[in-house]
């Protein structure tokens, strides 16, 4: 697997471990930054990781609003958890992110989607990111 896309894995676990502890994700973040540095056999935090991160939590607020507003017949707390956190970062990504090409943030989502969550999810995460892409400009504007 590439380096991005374990970066990507392990950020949506930290938002997802996060959303479950009821803790910020920079607390998160940091005890698993804190783990990787005491237990060998605890995998590194790498700066991408880091990176989204920390962008979804400057962002938090406004992404969670927009899933919101745009997510058909799902309120966020009755979305499954794992797909909330998936278009969480997949929404940081595809907005605020300007390394990644769109495509690729939408096919990430959607593979850590096929992984973690149920056999409808892909199509929910492509779908609600579809969107967000197609509005791009005017969301991250407002």
């Amino acid at each position: 697997m590439a380096a991005r896309s374990n970066a990507r894995k392990r950020a949506f676990q930290i938002l997802f471990e996060a959303d479950q502890r009821g803790e910020s994700v920079q607390t998160v973040l940091a005890d698993w930054v804190r783990h990787s540095r005491s237990d060998d056999r605890q995998p590194a935090v790498n700066e991408y990781t880091m990176e989204l991160v920390e962008g979804y939590a400057e962002h938090a607020a406004r992404i969670d609003e927009l899933i919101s507003t745009y997510a058909v017949d799902w309120t966020l707390d009755r979305m499954p958890v794992a797909d909330r956190n998936i278009v969480r970062l997949g929404a940081y990504e595809l907005v605020w992110a300007d390394g990644t090409p769109d495509a690729v943030a939408i096919d990430e989502a959607v593979q850590l989607a096929k992984e973690f969550s149920t056999d409808e999810s892909p199509a929910f995460v492509n779908g609600l990111l579809g969107r967000f892409k197609g509005l791009k400009q005017n969301l991250r504007r407002a």
